[in-house]
């Protein structure tokens, strides 16, 4: 296989499968401004570390409304058929959904992956049913955009009517494939974010806006 390339394999029962082969490919990066205030540990993060925030709890909340009252204007007249990618996305399309203005069907995928070597196979499952239906994928984050886009041109060809993709957080400098959110929050750069649904891998969803961990240098006090 060559070096990045993207191969799709047959699809097992409920699951859409990527084969990805991983490599070093190099990214002009953007810088974004984004908060830099620091808060002492929150006990709710569940590790050692203290947060640097990027988005705060109130920025979230009026910007979520703003992307809402956007999808309902376009929407207007149809019922949306809205697909979250678990875990990241759930937090964030539970706070959009609500502040919609049309009819919503709300469906689910979930990644499991398998790693040999340098090659990740990603399978999402179950398989939303979109026949016919104007679909708004949701993710808490959007990378690379391969995956994503791999699940836009999926959910197309299982018969959608129109797939449109919303994320809360833009990582644009990491991106490897051509891919631009319909909808996105806010745009940052950091490699690594917590909150509002993000994990670290596991702690942290519960956090009500979005940091990085500070980790201390060896003999620093916590």
């Amino acid at each position: 296989m060559a070096s990045g390339a993207v191969v799709i394999r047959a699809v097992k029962g409920f699951h859409l499968c990527l084969k990805v082969q991983c490599d070093s490919i190099g990214i002009c990066r953007r810088h974004v401004s984004a908060p830099d205030w620091e808060k002492d540990l929150d006990h709710r993060l569940g590790m050692e570390g203290d947060l640097r925030i990027l988005v705060a709890q109130e920025q979230i909340a009026k910007r979520v409304r703003e992307i809402a009252r956007q999808i309902s204007h376009d929407y207007k007249g149809r019922t949306l058929y809205a697909v979250c990618v678990l875990e990241q996305g759930f937090v964030f399309m539970a706070d959009l959904i609500r502040e919609l203005e049309v009819p919503v069907v709300c469906q689910f995928i979930r990644p499991d992956f398998k790693s040999q070597g340098a090659t990740t196979e990603i399978f999402f499952s179950p398989e939303p049913k979109v026949v016919g239906a104007d679909v708004l994928l949701i993710e808490g984050l959007v990378d690379s955009g391969v995956t994503s886009e791999f699940l836009i041109r999926t959910l197309l060809g299982r018969g959608a009517a129109s797939v449109r993709l919303v994320t809360l957080l833009d990582r644009q400098s990491a991106r490897r494939v051509s891919l631009q959110p319909d909808y996105f929050g806010f745009l940052v750069d950091e490699s690594y974010a917590v909150g509002y649904g993000l994990g670290s891998p596991l702690l942290g969803r519960n956090l009500p806006y979005i940091a990085s961990i500070v980790r201390k240098a060896a003999g620093q006090q916590v």
